[in-house]
């Protein structure tokens, strides 16, 4: 029995999670910050730091119990350490070394991108390589073509803002509050998709890069016009998420039918939105093409994924070191 121990603080979330041979999740839990920041509008860098540094140590004896095993029985500890707030990343990774040099087991940093880019084959039936990646969060909107762990190539990405920061600034700019997207969507479920033609941009151009700071402008425009009331509300966000879904579905599937892969994940805090992931399952069972798309636990910052990514990693006799460091940015590719 092979049991990895995973660690996620590369922003708001601090996460624990045991994975057994790759395959079981023995336990996930989360801490959220999202009521302390909220406060704020945002994420504040350092006070998401400190509370990670409270929070990790009891969640992780949590985790452990939860699992039903000792610290003395796990067979390595995975991280995330990149990209993400460079003071949260250095906690859970700080934390992870002593843990990694305390029991004498091995180590493994994760890309937290990797983690996404693999969450699906948490779930059965697991996704067959290759497949193409619709990654979609707060920080990162991008298309992948994933050969198989390790081998990943980005098709297209965002020029400007990611989807999941556009539904959070749409969100400040109707004064709803933070965390956006949840907000957005909720309304969106009481509210006529149509009602407002909101620009697709770039939806017709070749590529599969995307573009969001003009649908928000859009909107800030459309608020300052017509100065919407509260009963106006879930129309403009349902047409505003429509916008921002069509275009995320409409450049996978072009990807998809390119690349000749009849196979899409979309993973990512974004693809636990209720409407992406209906019309995603319309859009491909008309084309003929397999969706997978992990529980939306597994969606949004976890350790199970990094759990995972890790376990990828030393299956192919990757090791790091206790020199490892953390990176704000880091590519993949």
């Amino acid at each position: 029995m092979h049991l990895v121990l995973g660690i996620e603080s590369s922003c708001d979330e601090t996460a624990c999670a045991v994975l057994e041979d790759g395959r079981n999740v023995r336990a996930s839990l989360l801490f959220s910050q999202v009521k302390t920041h909220a406060e704020f509008g945002g994420v504040v860098p350092e006070v998401a730091s400190r509370m990670h540094l409270a929070k990790l140590p009891p969640l992780i004896d949590e985790t452990l119990s939860r699992a039903g095993i000792q610290l003395g029985d796990i067979s390595a500890v995975a991280v995330t350490r990149a990209p993400g707030l460079i003071g949260a990343l250095l906690v859970g990774l700080s934390y992870a070394k002593a843990l990694a040099w305390q029991l004498g087991i091995p180590l493994v940093g994760v890309n937290h991108l990797e983690g996404h880019m693999l969450a699906a084959r948490l779930e059965d039936p697991q996704p067959e390589f290759p497949y193409i990646a619709l990654i979609v969060s707060g920080g990162h909107t991008a298309i992948y073509r994933i050969e198989r762990p390790g081998s990943y190539h980005i098709l297209g990405n965002t020029r400007d803002d990611a989807a999941g920061e556009a539904f959070d600034k749409v969100a400040k700019l109707l004064g709803l509050g933070y965390p956006g997207g949840i907000l957005i969507d909720r309304l969106s479920q009481k509210g006529n998709r149509e009602a407002i033609n909101f620009p697709r941009s770039m939806l017709h151009k070749g590529g599969y890069d995307f573009s969001f700071s003009g649908l928000k402008t859009a909107v800030l425009l459309h608020i300052r016009q017509y100065e919407p009331k509260e009963a106006d509300l879930p129309d403009l966000c349902a047409s505003f998420q429509e916008a921002v879904v069509d275009v995320l579905l409409e450049k996978a599937l072009r990807a998809v039918a390119d690349q000749g892969i009849p196979r899409l994940i979309i993973s990512g805090g974004v693809a636990a939105n209720s409407r992406l992931r209906a019309l995603a399952a319309e859009r491909c069972q008309a084309s003929g093409v397999g969706l997978f798309m992990a529980r939306p636990a597994f969606c949004t910052d976890n350790a199970a994924m990094i759990a995972y990514a890790g376990w990828e990693k030393l299956a192919r006799g990757q090791r790091d070191g206790l020199d490892l460091g953390a990176k704000a940015n880091e590519s993949l590719f």
